[in-house]
């Protein structure tokens, strides 16, 4: 067995330069991969492309990157929760790929699997498929969209062990396990780091081979970006 441990998120993401093209898995701020977001706003990189979901919030997730202008490309569903990103984009200081969420999550899973494209329904008809080629299959348009290519792909766990066996929980999982094995190199950092064996075989999620670095984060937050309750009834 190959033990893939790192000791922290600094360790985790040595290598990645300007210039990269980076995944950060998780669904809103559900299951991002705090420390390495983190430990990445601390470092000298810069003119990032960063595929995710959304783009984090102003003070927290991707919104770090993005204060510091660290980010030159966003590839994401939706971004409606940030206030800095909308004032970059509308500046023209930030690029922004906006992709449907089902083929956001389908051009990871195609670059996971080794497939480099594949026609969808989704987005024909608007600015999304501008450029892009078309076919009719059982008489419906479809366009042609291409698997991502990424340096790193940065996710986030409930549980690891040292081989890089992943399990996810809830939410999380959504783009966290697309995006594992998706690029060249894949770092997760998880809740919980167990030894080998540790691991329910038919619970596991993402096998280790998927992954090259690991690491157990520390202090998660685990916002949530819309807090929404029931009134207290009188």
């Amino acid at each position: 067995m190959i033990d893939k441990r790192v000791k922290n998120a600094e360790e985790a993401i040595a290598g990645i330069q300007s210039g990269m093209t980076l995944m950060l898995g998780g669904f809103g701020l559900c299951g991002i991969p705090e420390n390495c977001i983190s430990a990445l706003a601390e470092s000298n990189v810069t003119d990032l492309t960063c595929i995710s979901n959304n783009a984090g919030v102003d003070d927290f997730g991707l919104g770090l990157l993005l204060q510091k202008k660290q980010i030159r490309k966003m590839i994401s569903s939706y971004v409606g929760e940030n206030a800095e990103f909308e004032r970059q984009m509308l500046s023209g200081e930030l690029e922004v790929e906006l992709t449907p969420q089902g083929t956001l999550a389908e051009k990871c899973r195609a670059a996971q699997a080794g497939i480099p494209a594949f026609y969808t329904p989704a987005g024909y008809g608007t600015e999304v498929a501008e450029g892009k080629e078309v076919k009719e299959f059982n008489g419906k348009p479809h366009i042609l969209e291409h698997a991502f290519e990424a340096d790193f792909s940065i996710v986030k766990a409930w549980k690891g062990d040292h081989a890089g066996n992943l399990i996810f929980k809830g939410s999380a999982r959504n783009f966290n396990h697309p995006m594992a094995g998706a690029a060249k190199i894949t770092i997760a950092e998880v809740e919980e780091l167990v030894a080998p064996g540790e691991l329910d075989p038919n619970q596991i999620h993402i096998p280790g081979i998927m992954v090259q670095r690991i690491f157990q984060g520390q202090q998660y937050e685990k916002r949530i970006e819309q807090r929404t309750v029931r009134k207290k009834e009188i």
